[in-house]
């Protein structure tokens, strides 16, 4: 269950808006810790400390950090093209990475790399980008972003963890909507790294095991296959914007998913 040459695949985790890897690493240790033993996980801190108030003050130690700023309105981005930059040479130092993942401002920029590359913009002597997983994530608004990131689909594997109580739901599900036939794992809570149950525990395995690892197909229980509703039910039309959101509440504009799969998380 290794790369080519024997060595574990390797995974550039990147943290949520006023953070740190170090709390994105616990949120994630509460995922049955065997999905992840096959692979090196990276979990470093933004490029910029923390300009305000962090949501995990009290809960998490700090220091905190954010990747990025940005306008209320979620169209206008600071310090973005440095932030790339800064990235771009860390993946370049401490790669190469076969995969990304991330939370909410992290799972934005995260994809944002993966579409720059598809186009040839950055990482350009990296090897590409094989597979994503997204938690909370979404597309940027600015067009100028939109037409060159999300221009093609894009063809890395991509799993979406999305909330039902979410603020970012819409956002995410257009954010999947860039990917070449993603996978969608719903889940009841809100903007969060989700607890998994059982079933989604097991679609998250046999998802790494068939398409980030190319192992043997899994036969899925009669338990996962109860979850094919959901799948119908991606079928059907959303609204929501056409370039997306970073943050935004306000969503509304075209049909997406019908080229994803989907599996609910029953409980919290």
């Amino acid at each position: 269950m290794e790369g080519e040459n024997g060595k574990k695949l390797k995974i550039l985790c990147l943290h949520g808006f006023r953070t740190s890897g170090s709390f994105l690493k616990k949120q994630i240790s509460k995922w049955d810790p065997s999905l992840f033993i096959q692979f090196d996980m990276v979990f470093p801190d933004g490029k910029y400390p923390a300009g305000g108030k962090s949501d995990i003050e009290g809960i998490f130690p700090p220091p905190y950090y954010e990747w990025f700023q940005f306008e209320k309105d979620f169209t206008v981005y600071f310090n973005l093209e440095e932030c790339i930059s800064y990235l771009c040479d860390y993946i370049t130092a401490n790669g190469p990475f076969d995969g990304f993942l991330g939370f909410s401002q992290g799972a934005t920029l995260s994809a944002l790399l993966i579409g720059y590359q598809a186009q040839g913009k950055v990482l350009k002597e990296h090897p590409p980008i094989k597979f994503f997983i997204s938690i909370s994530g979404s597309k940027f608004r600015d067009p100028s972003i939109c037409d060159v990131a999300y221009k093609d689909p894009i063809k890395a594997k991509s799993v979406h963890f999305i909330g039902e109580k979410d603020w970012l739901k819409l956002p995410s599900e257009d954010l999947a909507s860039a990917f070449d036939k993603p996978f969608i794992i719903r889940h009841p809570q809100g903007h969060t790294v989700p607890r998994l149950d059982e079933v989604a525990i097991s679609q998250l395995r046999k998802w790494i095991t068939e398409e980030v690892l190319c192992q043997p197909k899994v036969e899925v229980s009669v338990c996962e296959r109860e979850t094919d509703h959901e799948e119908k039910m991606s079928e059907k039309t959303t609204k929501i914007e056409p370039c997306g959101t970073n943050q935004d509440k306000g969503v509304n504009g075209v049909e997406i998913n019908k080229g994803s799969e989907t599996v609910e998380v029953a409980q919290a």
